[in-house]
């Protein structure tokens, strides 16, 4: 019983991932730029709610109505001040950006709130579950909670790009973005939406992120890390599949987890390994990729 514990707190995890990677997904997809700063985004996120909540005396879920808003206007911003100059260049240059943004967000971080970790304190939420089967299997409420809001999220993405004329355009402009000019498209105005929905999902995920554990300035990479791993497994540009690579990678965590505690990362790591090897485009992916 306790490996099918692992798998399904596995696949809890794994919407937290998807939710990380949701948009990396999005700004390759439509942009085709692989985001460096992509975890420090979801920090950054993650340290305005917690600023937000001891200014308010109000809980972590309200910061969520507050700090939504304000990264959709971040990624706008971005995009139109930075990424608009390397967008469809020689992907060194974005490289390059993309780490350079990530290195001065780390640097911002640790002048205003110094190296202490933080965390988002949801009260007895936080420690409510349920069980399923006897003591052997308990699901938590609020990863429950966690991984149907990534699903919605997924949904109404999805929804967006396939049933509204922003979402054609979306696909028009990742197809071929001169086709998409020459019809009309304003190129910039679609890049500058796709990177606030990318800046708007991550930051709901440093949040919900900070819900459950203690963050610091220094952990953008390493959520970058799992976002990348969860968009590579499960497919470039795939939405669908990024939910699905972070339900892989969560479920190999665990049990590599449940094998030794020391194994957790590494399992997830050689998981996403094997994919790269045998399936480089990722199981959604397409097998041409431009």
């Amino acid at each position: 019983m306790n490996w099918f514990n692992a798998i399904i707190q596995g696949v809890l995890v794994g919407g937290l991932y998807a939710m990380y990677a949701t948009g990396l997904s999005v700004s390759f997809g439509v942009m085709r730029l692989v985001n460096l700063a992509h975890g420090d985004l979801a920090v950054g996120s993650a340290f305005i709610a917690s600023t937000f909540c001891l200014a308010t005396g109000l809980s972590p879920f309200l910061a969520i109505f507050v700090v939504l808003p304000l990264s959709a206007l971040v990624g706008i911003g971005l995009q139109v001040a930075v990424f608009n100059r390397v967008v469809g260049v020689d992907p060194s240059y974005q490289i390059v950006a993309t780490f350079g943004l990530s290195i001065a967000i780390q640097n911002v971080l640790l002048q205003q709130y110094a190296a202490n970790p933080r965390a988002l304190n949801i009260g007895e939420f936080g420690n409510q579950s349920l069980k399923l089967v006897g003591d052997d299997v308990v699901i938590g409420l609020f990863p429950l909670s966690r991984f149907v809001v990534a699903v919605l999220v997924l949904v109404l993405l999805s929804l967006f790009i396939g049933r509204t004329r922003i979402g054609r355009a979306f696909r028009a402009t990742s197809d071929d973005p001169d086709i998409a000019r020459l019809m009309g498209v304003n190129i910039r105005s679609i890049y500058a939406v796709a990177f606030a929905i990318a800046v708007t999902t991550v930051a709901l995920a440093g949040i919900f992120n900070g819900m459950q554990t203690q963050f610091s300035a220094a952990d953008g990479p390493a959520l970058l890390i799992y976002a990348f791993e969860s968009v590579i497994i499960g497919g470039l540009g795939s939405l669908w599949g990024t939910l699905c690579g972070g339900i892989i990678l969560g479920i190999s965590q665990t049990i590599g987890a449940e094998i030794d505690p020391g194994w957790k990362q590494l399992i997830g790591h050689l998981v996403f390994l094997i994919v790269l090897l045998v399936r480089p485009m990722g199981i959604f992916g397409k097998d041409e990729l431009r």
